[in-house]
C-alpha cells in the first residue's frame, strides 16, 4: 500500500513537472486568437473546456491574462468574468494542493526566501494576507497558488479569498477582452466600452495602493507584477 502511495505521488508530481516544461515550450504560441479558434467550435461546450484550459495553465505557469483577455472576447463582460475567475480559481485550488500534499520540496525551492515571509503573513493574518497577495501584485501569480499550499491556510479559507479578491482584476481584463471585441466589430457600444475599460484598469492599478494605505504598513515581500 505504501509503495503504491509512493508511486502515485511520483507520478502526479512527473506530471505538474511536465506541465510546467510543456507550458514554459509553448507559452508564446498562446494567444486570444488561438484560444478564439480552438473554443468556437466546440458550442455548448465552450465555457466548460475554456475553464478546464485556464484551470490548467494555472498549474503550468502559463500566462493567465490572456485567458482572462478571451473570455471577454468569447462570451461578454459577465460570463467571461464568471468562467475566467472559475477557472483561475480552480487551477489556483489545484496547485495548492499539489504542493501541500505531493511536491513541498520543489515548491519551497522554487519559492526561495519568500517562502517564510509568506508563513509568517498568513500564520499573522490568515485569510487576510492571502486577500491582499490576490488585491496587490507582490507575488507571481501562478508561484503563489503553490506557495500557499506550504502554509498552514485552511482549504477553504484560500479558495474563498482567492475567488472574491480576485474578481476586480479578472472584472477589469475581461472588460477589456469585451472592448477590444466590440470595437472590432463597429458596434455603437464599442467606444464606450472602451473608455469603461479604461476607467476598470485604472481602478485596478490603485487598487494596491488603496489596500497598503488600509493596511496601515508595508509589506514584507518584494513588489513583483504577478501573472494572471
Amino acid at each position: 500500500m505504501r509503495d503504491r502511495r509512493t508511486l502515485i505521488r511520483i507520478l502526479l508530481v512527473f506530471g505538474v513537472v511536465s506541465l510546467a516544461v510543456a507550458g514554459y515550450m509553448f507559452r508564446d504560441q498562446l494567444s486570444v486568437d488561438m484560444l478564439q479558434q480552438r473554443l468556437d467550435a466546440l458550442g455548448f461546450l465552450a465555457p466548460l473546456v475554456f475553464m478546464a484550459f485556464y484551470a490548467v495553465a494555472a498549474v503550468a505557469f502559463l500566462p493567465g491574462l490572456v485567458f482572462t483577455i478571451a473570455g471577454g472576447v468569447l462570451f461578454g463582460p459577465v460570463f467571461g468574468t464568471f468562467y475566467s475567475l472559475t477557472g483561475a480559481t480552480l487551477g489556483a485550488t489545484l496547485a495548492f494542493l499539489v504542493a501541500r500534499y505531493l511536491a513541498s520540496d520543489w515548491v519551497a525551492a522554487r519559492a526561495g526566501g519568500r517562502l517564510q515571509q509568506l508563513i509568517q503573513g498568513v500564520e499573522r493574518e490568515g485569510w487576510r494576507f492571502v486577500a491582499f497577495t490576490r488585491l496587490v501584485p507582490v507575488f507571481p501569480f501562478n508561484l503563489l497558488n503553490y506557495a500557499l499550499g506550504l502554509t498552514r491556510i485552511p482549504l477553504g479559507h484560500y479558495v474563498l479569498a482567492s475567488y472574491v479578491c480576485m474578481f476586480p482584476g479578472a472584472f477589469a481584463y475581461t472588460w477589456i477582452g469585451h472592448a477590444g471585441a466590440e470595437t472590432v466589430a463597429g458596434g455603437r457600444g464599442g467606444i464606450q466600452a472602451i473608455l469603461v475599460a479604461i476607467g476598470l484598469l485604472a481602478a485596478v492599478m490603485f487598487l494596491p495602493r488603496l489596500v497598503r494605505r488600509l493596511r496601515g504598513r508595508p509589506v514584507a515581500l518584494d513588489s513583483t507584477e504577478k501573472e494572471g
